[in-house]
Parts: structure tokens; sequence; C-alpha cells
């Protein structure tokens, strides 16, 4: 995510490679009541504190025997008197929540919180698709104190595909009191972006963001979506080079948020006509050798939330968006 907001394992080896610990084992035997039952539902009534897609995950993953040989058909009726057993191998969210010594680019750190630069490519918080190798799993192994910690110390994210700083705290009062500080506007981001067309000099989205009715993938402008409001300000204009034309001018834009929705810079700027560079989801052409959307947040401003100090951290610009600068012709970027 743009401000606020931001791959599980396959089988029992990846587990066990991981370190967890093995997985509780339950068995029954096939009585006359069990023999119109499918192998899916006789499981619900031996674990019914799992859901029954996760226990026919566990079938197709060989995970339950009938008299010793592995069965994979959840349809699958015992005879009488046959031995079931099953391992019940947690869930992927579950095994989420465990840490994973990572390297940290760490700015700032004291017992309070810790300012981090994120790169590209590093999910923020497990979810669906990503349950391992996340930011979350990384600050639970950089400090243990983290798993007493709502979402382990993270009050707010970043896109998996966007870089730059993050603040985390490390007690619940520090947690507590940066929620605070962002939902008062008083932590304050600023990003760089390159955005494809002639931007005006200065210009302010203000319109609301939502779902995108039309992809559930996406957020939109949408009336009835949270407030938003993103201002933006042109550092210097650039060209990029494909096959239709000779030359197409692309924007370096300094972009504050004033607010913390999904997506928000990236919605905002393609809802005025000037996608991001290599934002593919809302319509960006990949341009100037940018793997990833041409978005950073490279500079974070607040008081401690405890000390009072005042903290100032930039972040510059990572390797493959600075070529893609040079590519575009644009001088460093100074805001």
């Amino acid at each position: 995510m743009d401000g606020l907001a931001a791959d599980g394992l396959d089988d029992a080896q990846d587990i066990g490679d991981a370190g967890a610990e093995a997985p509780e084992r339950r068995h029954a035997e096939a009585g006359r009541d069990e023999l119109a039952l499918r192998l899916d539902k006789w499981l619900v009534q031996l674990a019914p504190e799992f859901s029954r897609s996760h226990l026919q995950g566990l079938i197709d993953r060989g995970y339950v025997t009938l008299d010793g040989r592995v069965v994979t058909q959840a349809s699958r009726k015992p005879r009488l008197g046959q031995l079931l057993v099953v391992d019940l191998v947690p869930t992927e969210e579950a095994l989420a929540f465990r840490p994973e010594p990572m390297p940290l680019d760490i700015l700032f750190e004291d017992e309070h919180l810790l300012a981090v630069n994120k790169p590209a490519g590093l999910v923020v918080h497990p979810a669906a698709g990503n349950w391992s190798g996340t930011l979350m799993n990384g600050l639970l192994a950089h400090h243990p104190q983290a798993a007493t910690l709502p979402r382990a110390g993270i009050v707010h994210r970043l896109d998996k595909d966007t870089s730059g700083l993050m603040v985390v705290g490390k007690t619940l009062p520090a947690v507590t009191a940066l929620v605070r500080m962002i939902a008062a506007r008083e932590v304050h981001r600023e990003y760089l972006a390159l955005a494809h067309g002639r931007t005006p000099d200065e210009w302010i989205v203000e319109a609301p963001i939502g779902r995108d009715p039309q992809s559930r993938t996406r957020m939109a402008v949408v009336g009835g979506g949270k407030p938003a409001r993103t201002d933006f300000f042109k550092l210097a204009e650039g060209e990029w080079q494909d096959a239709r034309a000779l030359g197409r001018t692309v924007s370096a834009l300094h972009c504050v948020l004033h607010s913390g929705r999904t997506h928000q810079i990236r919605v905002h700027a393609a809802h005025r006509g000037h996608p991001l560079v290599s934002d593919a989801l809302y319509g960006g052409a990949e341009a100037l050798g940018v793997p990833r959307q041409a978005l950073h947040a490279a500079r974070l401003r607040f008081d401690h939330p405890v000390t009072g100090a005042p903290l100032r951290f930039v972040a510059p610009l990572p390797p493959e968006l600075a070529a893609g600068w040079r590519v575009a012709g644009l001088p460093d970027p100074v805001f």
C-alpha cells in the first residue's frame, strides 16, 4: 500500500525443514456410523477446529492414511474397522507468525521503535499467497518481543513493489502512540515517483478511494470511497523511447500523502491521466528499464512518540529506480 494500509510452504518436507514442531497425530477406527461418511466429513468430526477445506488439503497432500496406506480421495468411504490416521499440519496462517532471519536495512533503532528501508519485492505482512518471507517474519526474528505486539509492531504498510521508509513500533505504548499519530496526520510521508506524460507543476487530487467495482485486485476513485488527498509536485521532465514514437514524456514527481488509502498515489496519479511508469495494474507502460511501479517512499518525518525528539529519515532511490531516472535524463531528485 502507498502509505497506510500495504508463499506458503508446499509440503511436509518444507515444513519440517523450516523447524516447525511435528504436527499432532489423531486416529480413529471406523464403526458402523462412519461407513456412510466421506473421508473429509469424517475428518471434520475428528478435528472440528479445522475447516473442511483445510482438511481436504491434508488429504490431497498425503497426510491421511487408512490402515497405513495414504488416501488422497476426499470422497473415499471407509470399511468397517479400518484405522484412520491424520497428521494435523497447521494452516498456512498459523505458520505465518514465526521468525525468519533476514537482512533488514535499519536506519534508526532504539528501545521504542525502528525505521526501516524496505526493498521492492518484500511483502510487509503475511496474506494469501505470501505466508512467509515477509517483513513481519523478519521483525519477529530481529526482536522477539514483536511477537507480543499487534502485527509485530507494523503500523503502516507499503505495497510489495513499492520501496522505501517505514516506521515500526517495538513496544505496545509506542505502537499505540504511532497509530494515533498517523490517524492525526502527525507522521509525514513523502514519495518520489515517475509518471507518464507532462504533468502540471503542482496539482492536488482530493478524491475518495474504494475497491474498483470492475476488478477486486484494483482500487479506484469511487463515490462512497474513503476520503483521500495527495499533493503532487513536478521536479523535472524527461523522455523514454519506444517502438511507436521517437520519445514519450515522463515526469519526476514529489508526492505528499495526507491520507493513507490502499494504492493511493498510484490511483490518484492514474485518475488524472498520469499512471506511474511500469505500473501495469493502473495502466502504466513498462519503461526506462524500471521493473516495477516507479514509486519510492523517500522521506519520513515525525516526532518520537516517547521522547518527543524530532525524527527525520531520507532513503535514496534504489538502484533500479535511479537507473531509470538516469535513462530519462532526469537530474538527481532534490525535494
